[in-house]
């Protein structure tokens, strides 16, 4: 026998049941417990003909009340069963559940008093499931009481607030509850239940700026507060999260930089359960679980491996075999780097290029005004470099150089005293815009139009498929921008791909005839053929099939985010 929790709409009344051929049920005397407490004793069924089908044995009336509820609240809720398997005495099954269930104080705030004890006794949620007889999801749901303030517990034991209404609760964070239980004090407020109450919780309340992980100082939107001044809320919503969500992004990396093997993120509204894992700490692969509520609140929970991943750990320090570790996934064509590498060395060359074609700078900065992207807000492309040794390589470029030198001339243009600053990425201010836009007013056409190719150009972000579009358009020649150096050849550490780029400087006999070596010694071939070193003959002018315009790939295995991204766009220009 399984127990498990099965939707309505894939159970139905099995021929053997007794009352099949009968008409509905009265269910007049088990409704309102339903209504209130749902189905505590799992339905009997068994498979009808399909994994996704099941037969209803007994359980017949619980059935058609839990359709009624149903009905009443437009939403249905899966149905805890008991899936009978082959040699299974139905009766014997009954007596047993409904024996299991009696052991059960009917009390959900006693029972989760019972499991939360069975809990810290080191039991887990399917040891009590299979103990009383209940699906794992009921156990966890009574466990979820535990979320409520020991006020709303009490009320719930009273059946002063019924099981949807507590439920909800169980949802809401614990200013959101006392909120709530001070409309429930008050006899002249109305505290919403139900559904009321779940729109109440969800449905785009202000969000208040006591939640907010940034400086409220900084925040460029608008807050609003009540008469006496007390509280104040975002009027932008979307603003917020924008800013709430760089802020958790930060708190993430902090929380990696500080030593910490994963920074788990859930999804708004998505709960932590502290009785599914175990407080484990960071020198034993402990990771953080950040919460993020409907309304904006954040709470950190530090040091925590799900009891699975727990129980690996122990196997793994006591030298035991992990039988469900999964197969080495198939390995991307790219490294992470190598792709930040290429990335941003056809960025500063695709951008480079750019500044000469100011017109085409204006037409990509009207679709960028008309559609949209990641960066037009407007902030500069980070340019963030995956180590140290990429940055110093896109630092030096030839590109990079020519960039640097045409963005002096425009900030001069500008008035502006910084040589090496930004043009664009300005915090929104105003007064900042009018006296940019001045100054444009005393400068020619083509002055204007030079400063324009520069903003377009440090919001050109890296690695998307307008660098394909562009680059193709402009027909960027990467070898007068871009020379193999030591950074590239450092992060090239893939024999396959090694041996294709010996094929393409020294020929396929030389490749053939280096196949089994390391990649080490056939990277320094490639490199003797590109200075003509040890006896090789030059070969000038080399590109990586990665760097060219339109892109190539070495393999058929995939990961190379560029050559995928390129083929979405390559229609879009075959008739140029």
């Amino acid at each position: 026998m399984q127990l498990a929790h099965i939707p309505l709409d894939r159970l139905n009344i099995s021929a053997v049941n007794m009352r099949h051929r009968k008409r509905a049920p009265d269910i007049s005397d088990i409704l309102p417990s339903v209504r209130a407490r749902g189905v505590l004793v799992p339905l009997l069924v068994r498979p009808n003909g399909s994994p996704e089908s099941f037969e209803i044995v007994a359980g017949r009336r619980r059935y058609f009340a839990a359709k009624s509820v149903a009905d009443e609240r437009g939403e249905a809720e899966p149905l805890p069963c008991a899936i009978m398997e082959d040699g299974d005495d139905a009766d014997a099954l009954e007596a047993s559940l409904i024996e299991n269930i009696a052991r059960l104080d009917p009390d959900e705030v006693s029972q989760w008093e019972t499991f939360s004890r069975l809990i810290s006794q080191g039991r887990t949620v399917p040891d009590i499931a299979a103990t009383f007889g209940i699906t794992e999801l009921m156990v966890k749901r009574i466990l979820a009481l535990g979320d409520l303030l020991p006020k709303i517990r009490e009320a719930y034991r009273r059946e002063e607030i019924d099981a949807e209404t507590a439920r909800y609760l169980t949802m809401a964070s614990k200013a959101q509850q006392k909120d709530w239980l001070a409309l429930f004090a008050d006899p002249e407020q109305y505290a919403p239940r139900g559904y009321q109450l779940k729109q109440w919780l969800f449905g785009g309340q202000s969000i208040s700026t006591t939640v907010a992980l940034f400086a409220i100082e900084d925040y460029p939107g608008l807050t609003v507060s009540d008469l006496f001044g007390e509280d104040s809320y975002f009027a932008d919503a979307d603003l917020f999260w924008q800013r709430q969500n760089e802020a958790i992004a930060a708190k993430r990396d902090a929380y990696l930089e500080a030593g910490w093997c994963e920074v788990v993120v859930l999804e708004p509204g998505q709960h932590f359960h502290s009785w599914d894992h175990e407080k484990t700490p960071r020198k034993k692969g402990g990771k953080v679980f950040i919460a993020v509520t409907h309304r904006g609140a954040v709470e950190c929970h530090e040091g925590w491996l799900s009891r699975k991943e727990a129980r690996r750990a122990r196997e793994n320090s006591e030298g035991g075999e992990n039988p469900e570790t999964p197969d080495k996934p198939s390995r991307p064509e790219l490294t992470g780097p190598m792709q930040n590498y290429v990335d941003l060395h056809r960025h500063a060359a695709v951008r480079a290029a750019m500044l000469d074609r100011p017109g085409v700078a204006l037409r990509l900065m009207v679709a960028h005004a008309i559609a949209g992207s990641g960066l037009w807000q407007v902030r500069p492309e980070p340019q963030r470099a995956a180590n140290e040794t990429v940055a110093a390589s896109v630092a030096g470029c030839k590109a990079e150089a020519s960039f640097a030198e045409k963005r002096r001339e425009v900030l001069a243009l500008l008035a502006v005293p910084d040589e090496d600053g930004r043009v664009a990425g300005g915090n929104g201010d105003a007064f900042a815009t009018a006296s940019v836009f001045a100054r444009l007013l005393a400068l020619s056409e083509d002055d204007v139009m030079r400063v324009l190719a520069i903003v377009m150009a440090e919001t050109l972000e890296a690695g998307n498929a307008v660098i394909e579009a562009l680059g193709n358009h402009l027909n960027v020649d990467m070898g007068a921008w871009w020379q193999p150096d030591d950074a590239f050849f450092d992060l090239l550490r893939d024999k396959e791909i090694a041996n294709s780029m010996l094929a393409d400087v020294g020929g396929k006999h030389v490749a053939d005839g280096n196949v089994a070596e390391k990649v080490k010694t056939q990277k320094k071939i490639i490199r003797d053929f590109l200075s003509g070193e040890n006896g090789r003959r030059q070969v000038e002018a080399w590109l990586p099939r990665w760097m060219k315009f339109p892109v190539e790939s070495y393999t058929d295995r995939g990961g190379f985010r560029t050559a995928d991204q390129w083929a979405r766009v390559q229609a879009l220009f075959a008739s140029e």
